[in-house]
């Protein structure tokens, strides 16, 4: 038996039109601005596409710093222990952005961020924090970036070595690492002028003393008193883990971030060691250099590539060094080659000014370095 096929629909297929959504069709009407500016106006919190967070605490760990419980709005999309953050503040009407690193275990399922901030002298952003910050404070926030992360492979035996506000984005680490029950070997190390300098102290010792996989390593420079004396040498590594130098070690890792003079010192003796394969470093505190002064060493991080400070612009050194960072006029004029400098003094070479704040973005094109600085390409 035959079965008639039923009649072929002969009415043309409607073709889907394209066009605005909602929210872009708002935009458009809210043209030339944003139309997160308009409801900034009305809630700082209520936001389309930008990302804001409002503080709900307040804390002040040391003499000199503040620590910062944030709550991100919907659009924040977490981070990996030991990235940073753009945080941005409106200073006399004028919105200043610095780059800090979260200090909280990455998989905490609160959803709160907690930053800590040194008050460093000079610093605009981070003294108006320290002097300013009170819950329900609102700021601007960018998702995060950075490389210096655990893998996602974590290794076997960590070494997490930090110095003064250095401490924030290997704080984060650890604390990762216990969230995650890790069962390997971690070692801390931190080193501070003296015992009240130490800003996670309290939590520090309180990890220490309920994971028996963590050593807890404290070191007071100006004072004594610690677990070691000194500055970190040979005979540190060899105290707090001397497995990272035996060559038959496998699944470690060593992360450092500090001031200029402990990365030295780390570099040189795992350098010494034949070990440098295994240090992973970000560089957070400004470097101290007379202006006018060239010398020293300029590092890209992102890139892994360090040269000697030729003194020329930071744009032409690093691509001296074989890097290509985007750049558009070279003359200061687009911002096209902005970039974020972690640690260091630069010169204006148009108008002599030099700064020595860390995480500011800066022009690479008109930025020359002084001394030992370190950006973020």
């Amino acid at each position: 038996m035959t079965i008639a096929s039923a009649p072929e629909n002969t009415t043309p297929k409607s073709t889907p039109r394209r066009g605005l959504s909602l929210v872009g069709l708002i935009e458009a009407m809210a043209a030339p601005h944003q139309i997160d500016r308009y409801l900034e106006l009305v809630n700082p919190m209520a936001t389309v596409r930008d990302i804001r967070a409002q503080v709900v605490s307040v804390d002040h760990p040391t003499a000199d710093s503040v620590t910062l419980t944030l709550r991100p709005t919907r659009q924040w999309r977490g981070f990996q222990a030991g990235q940073f953050v753009q945080l941005g503040v409106v200073i006399d009407g004028v919105r200043h952005t610095r780059c800090y690193s979260p200090a909280g275990g990455a998989s905490t399922r609160s959803g709160l961020i907690e930053l800590t901030v040194k008050a460093h002298p000079g610093g605009l952003v981070s003294q108006y924090l320290y002097a300013n910050a009170a819950p329900g404070l609102v700021v601007s926030l960018s998702q995060a970036d950075g490389v210096f992360s655990l893998p996602a492979d974590r290794p076997r035996r960590v070494l997490l070595i930090s110095g003064g506000s250095g401490i924030t984005p290997v704080m984060s680490m650890l604390r990762t690492l216990v969230e995650e029950e890790h069962s390997g070997e971690i070692v801390f190390v931190h080193y501070a002028n003296t015992d009240a300098d130490v800003a996670y102290a309290r939590a520090l010792k309180t990890i220490a003393e309920q994971n028996p996989n963590v050593k807890l390593v404290l070191v007071y420079t100006e004072t004594g008193g610690g677990d070691l004396e000194g500055f970190f040498d040979r005979g540190h590594l060899d105290a707090v883990a001397p497995w990272i130098a035996d060559p038959d070690t496998i699944d470690a890792q060593a992360y450092l971030c500090g001031p200029p003079g402990l990365m030295r010192g780390v570099r040189e003796v795992f350098r010494e060691v034949d070990v440098e394969h295994l240090l992973n470093t970000e560089e957070f505190a400004p470097a101290v250099a007379e202006p006018g002064e060239a010398g020293g060493e300029v590092s890209f991080t992102k890139s892994g590539v360090a040269a000697e400070n030729s003194g020329e612009t930071l744009l032409e050194q690093a691509e001296a060094a074989g890097l290509n960072p985007e750049y558009g006029c070279r003359m200061g004029i687009c911002f096209s080659c902005t970039s974020v400098k972690k640690a260091g003094r630069t010169r204006n070479v148009r108008t002599g000014e030099t700064d020595d704040e860390p995480d500011k973005k800066i022009q690479l094109c008109v930025s020359a370095p002084v001394g030992d600085v370190t950006v973020d390409i």
